[in-house]
């Protein structure tokens, strides 16, 4: 947060010679403390995002294709969750904005109605590619998921310099290929920690709809014996959630389905860079 009192410094600074020539008029304390009052910014959204390509790069390539992002309609679905109909528009979609009094940044989105905001994703494939383009392997085929976010809380804290993220979220029906093992997943669902305690059907309102995961991201060290320094680092303090995976598939051939109840991530913590 120290690098943005540099930015609104150059900001000022820049902003001097057009401020003289506008004839614009300091503003005294009054002023000031009407505009600092406010509640906010509120943004709202409808999109639908189509990417050709996103290929990262490193020696050989890693390559998405036919990527689309929207609402569940883009993934087939006809229907969120909770018996809404949908469309290919990410819609029903909120930003809100708000910077408090001990200067921490607080960033929310949610729906403009209060229902859960429905999404979807279809990627044609994910490849690795060799540096000459010679060979390939499709990792990932065939992509199709959608599901709803029931909560999307950012919080940048000043006292820590951490991105404080606090998620809600399901993945009602998701299909794929591993094309590489000749392995599908068809049907996966990823729901609240206690769906599959209360039947499956949401009775238990939130805690049955959602996953949970509770994150902190921020610049540190590595982890135990590394020497690395000013490291992303990336701490999960919690993650809840059940999985159903309707088939898997070898072959073309179902060979079952899985169950996990309960599942939890905790005290997990990540250090990335480069080498």
């Amino acid at each position: 947060m120290k690098g943005l009192k540099k930015i609104a410094l150059v900001t000022a600074i820049a902003a001097a010679p057009f401020a003289a020539h506008a004839d614009l008029k300091a503003m005294d304390d009054s002023m000031m403390g009407n505009i600092t009052g406010q509640a906010g910014v509120t943004i709202e959204l409808e999109t639908q995002v189509s990417i050709g390509s996103f290929v990262y790069t490193d020696e050989g390539s890693f390559a998405v294709s036919g990527i689309e992002i929207g609402g569940a309609g883009i993934a087939g679905a006809a229907h969120d969750g909770i018996g809404n109909p949908v469309t290919n528009l990410l819609d029903d979609f909120s930003i809100t904005i708000d910077v408090e009094a001990d200067g921490d940044a607080f960033i929310s989105l949610h729906s403009i109605t209060g229902n859960p905001i429905d999404w979807g994703v279809t990627a044609s494939s994910m490849s690795l590619v060799a540096a000459d383009g010679s060979e390939s392997t499709t990792l990932v085929s065939n992509l199709s998921g959608h599901g709803m976010l029931g909560q999307l809380d950012i919080r940048v804290d000043t006292a820590t310099d951490q991105l404080q993220l606090d998620v809600a979220f399901n993945v009602m029906d998701m299909d794929f290929d591993v094309e590489f093992l000749g392995v599908g997943i068809r049907d996966m669902a990823i729901m609240g920690g206690t769906f599959f305690e209360n039947g499956s059907n949401f009775s238990g309102g939130f805690g049955d709809m959602f996953a949970v995961a509770d994150v902190d991201v921020y610049k540190g060290n590595g982890l135990g014996a590394s020497l690395a320094t000013d490291v992303l680092r990336v701490d999960i303090n919690d993650i809840t959630f059940d999985m159903n995976i309707g088939a898997i598939e070898i072959g073309g051939t179902s060979i079952g389905s899985v169950a996990m109840d309960n599942l939890t991530i905790s005290n997990t913590k990540l250090a990335v860079y480069g080498h």
